[in-house]
């Protein structure tokens, strides 16, 4: 009985050996796992530079909305109020609201001007909306009034505001969302853009009247300060 049961596992070895038949089946069932992670992967890929172009686009869009706000008047120009600061954020969240911009990420807008005391840069207001608890890489309210500063930017492209005039620069930390893979050795990466405008109306760099001591008014309408 041993015997013929070797023979018989033989014959089908050999018969299974010399098979060629669902040939191609096999081979799609060897090859699937690697198309599927390469097809997951390019759509895993163009989902994160459309977010990165999104995050890019809400920087560029609250710089440039920062720089325009011109609503009320002092005798020394246009006024910027917390009003305006948060009609600016809120345009964020309209630009794109799946993008859950707030509980998702944060943004940091910082007023760069010139110091005419110390001929330096600094910051002379600073106003963030967000989850992240993510501050400006350049420093905070007040940087550079009694110290040196050059101004705000990466080291190889650093922007300064010119005397009486100042810089709306915005900051944007974004934590990414995957779709299929937890991409980075440790967790998502966090996306971080940033956008440089000058202001472009007469603004009262003072504050104006009815302002906090911080080069920022806030009369009618009232609005609750965003922060840092």
């Amino acid at each position: 009985m041993d015997g013929d049961t070797d023979m018989h596992l033989t014959q089908f070895g050999r018969r299974l050996a010399a098979c060629r038949r669902a040939v191609s089946v096999v081979e799609f069932g060897l090859i699937m796992p690697v198309l599927m992670t390469l097809g997951l992967g390019m759509v895993e890929l163009a989902n994160m530079a459309l977010t990165y172009m999104r995050v890019s686009q809400i920087a560029i869009t609250i710089a440039d909305n920062a720089s325009r706000a011109k609503q009320a008047f002092s005798t020394s120009g246009a006024v910027m109020r917390e009003f305006d600061v948060n009609e600016a954020f809120n345009q964020a969240s309209t630009q794109y609201p799946g993008l859950d911009i707030w509980g998702q990420g944060r943004v940091v807008l910082s007023s760069l001007e010139y110091n005419a005391a110390t001929t330096k840069q600094y910051i002379h207001w600073q106003r963030c909306r967000g989850a992240l608890t993510d501050g400006s890489k350049y420093g905070v309210q007040g940087t550079g009034k009694a110290t040196a500063f050059a101004g705000m930017g990466p080291a190889s492209y650093v922007v300064a505001a010119d005397p009486n005039a100042a810089i709306m620069f915005v900051e944007v930390y974004y934590q990414y969302r995957p779709i299929f893979f937890k991409l980075g050795a440790a967790s998502s990466p966090k996306i971080y853009r940033t956008a440089a405008l000058y202001v472009r109306d007469d603004r009262d760099l003072t504050g104006g009247p009815g302002a906090n001591g911080e080069g920022i008014a806030n009369p009618a309408p009232a609005a609750t300060k965003a922060t840092c």
